[in-house]
């Protein structure tokens, strides 16, 4: 009797074939497999990608436009939600009738997955926040954490990201093989991300973080190749260089265009005022028009904009599903070497308490600026040491160490034109068949029906 083939896919974020050569291990264990770049999702970010590979549908009908969009009805931006209800469309491990383990991959709440595990906050009415992760099913949380010790979650985001997150998470993908063996286990491995947005690619600071994610990543092969689990690897996009940030809410601000609220002094966008506004994300910028009679303008507007390559318009790029409900009226991409920010303040000091502030849900765009520690705070790990101690004592704080300097973002990603060196690949058996994100699904599906 034939045994159920096992597949684990490993999702390591910002692998390319440029960066595969930094990685010896798995260079070594690649060179007897198949390795295939691919040109990515557009835009090519997490949410999309991720949403496009385990579906198989053009972004327009899964309806994941970007990390985050503005809901028109509610008037809201949303960012980094996490319900699977959002991801429209018969996910692979349904298709292909297998137990799954879903591991910090994207939209990971309420999916239709046997196992699963997000970072989740606990958010107490009285203001606090405390770290902690969402399961299911829910027991296996306390199990999870008994086991392997709470999720390091400032190493997840933040200044503090590091090689930590991506190890823990890898331990709880042995965790549920030993104790599942699921069909399918896919797995989350993002250490590449932070390096690469912070320092750039070809950064000196680069070389340990290659090192680091290599070890991670083949000790977790070795581990599922001596269960019997055929392994795939897989990442989403590429990370560019870039010196150059785009602000396109300060330029429609210039023109009258934006609606701003006084919050005891501070400012903040009031989206469903704007007459128009963009939502940003990487390199790409979400462009919403809540005025028509200036929609041709702001076309033109954008296009003219420093740094600025060319606008996509919405009906071109979702057709007229739940993706044109969801994206901008048109999209605008930047240049190779520029990316757009969310700000829309003239004047630091009165820019909203979130800016300094790691605070990826309320930001209405996207902020890799919270990488990093603001350079002008002289002690600031004595701040935030103060900050916890107040926290410790039941009192609130702030705990405002981002700065707000743009240039100090070194690689982003997003556009889908890009040089095969900096497309995603996918490594493994069948993996030369890989040409588009949704070709992925088929790949994954595939590997799964091949009995041993």
């Amino acid at each position: 009797m034939a045994m159920e083939q096992r597949t684990a896919v490993l999702n390591v974020v910002g692998l390319t074939k440029s960066v595969l050569a930094e990685m010896p291990r798995l260079q070594k264990w690649a060179s007897d497999r198949e390795v295939q770049s691919f040109k990515p999702a557009f835009p090519a970010v997490t949410c999309t990608a991720q949403s496009s590979y385990l579906t198989g549908k053009p972004v327009g009908e899964h309806g994941i436009v970007g990390n985050g969009w503005y809901d028109r009805e509610a008037a809201e931006v949303k960012f980094w939600k996490q319900s699977n209800h959002l991801v429209k469309g018969e996910k692979v491990w349904e298709a292909a009738g297998v137990k799954c383990a879903k591991m910090f991959w994207w939209y990971n709440m309420y999916s239709s997955a046997d196992f699963a595990a997000t970072p989740r906050p606990l958010y107490p009415a009285d203001g606090r926040k405390f770290f902690d992760i969402h399961t299911q099913p829910m027991g296996m949380r306390e199990e999870i954490k008994a086991d392997l010790g709470d999720f390091p979650f400032p190493a997840f985001w933040g200044p503090k990201a590091g090689i930590g997150s991506s190890e823990w998470i890898a331990k709880s993908a042995r965790w549920i093989e030993e104790k599942e063996k699921p069909a399918l286990n896919l797995v989350y491995l993002p250490h590449l991300d932070y390096g690469l947005q912070k320092f750039g690619p070809g950064a000196p600071e680069m070389a340990a973080e290659y090192v680091a994610i290599d070890q991670v990543t083949c000790d977790l092969i070795e581990f599922f190749e001596k269960q019997g689990v055929e392994v795939l690897v897989l990442s989403e996009y590429g990370i560019s260089k870039v010196s150059k940030p785009v602000h396109l809410n300060r330029i429609f601000r210039e023109k009258g265009w934006i609606q701003v609220k006084n919050e005891l002094g501070l400012e903040t966008l009031d989206c469903g005022g704007c007459r128009v506004f963009a939502v940003a994300d990487h390199q790409a910028a979400h462009v919403y028009v809540n005025d028509p009679t200036i929609a041709e303008e702001a076309r033109q507007v954008v296009l003219e904009a420093d740094g600025v390559e060319e606008i996509r318009e919405g009906s071109d790029l979702w057709g007229e599903g739940i993706g044109r409900e969801r994206g901008g009226d048109f999209v605008a991409v930047s240049e190779e070497d520029a990316w757009f920010t969310y700000y829309f303040w003239n004047d630091d000091q009165k820019a909203p308490d979130y800016a300094r502030c790691i605070d990826i849900h309320r930001k209405p765009g996207y902020d890799p600026v919270e990488l990093f520690l603001d350079p002008k705070i002289k002690f600031p790990l004595v701040k935030i040491a103060g900050f916890l101690a107040k926290k410790k004592l039941g009192m609130r704080g702030l705990m405002d160490v981002i700065p707000l300097d743009a240039n100090l973002v070194k690689g982003s990603h997003g556009r889908d034109t890009v040089s095969e060196n900096e497309q995603p690949i996918a490594i493994g058996e069948g993996a030369g068949r890989v040409t588009s994100p949704e070709v992925v699904f088929r790949w994954i599906r595939d590997s799964l029906a091949n009995p041993l």
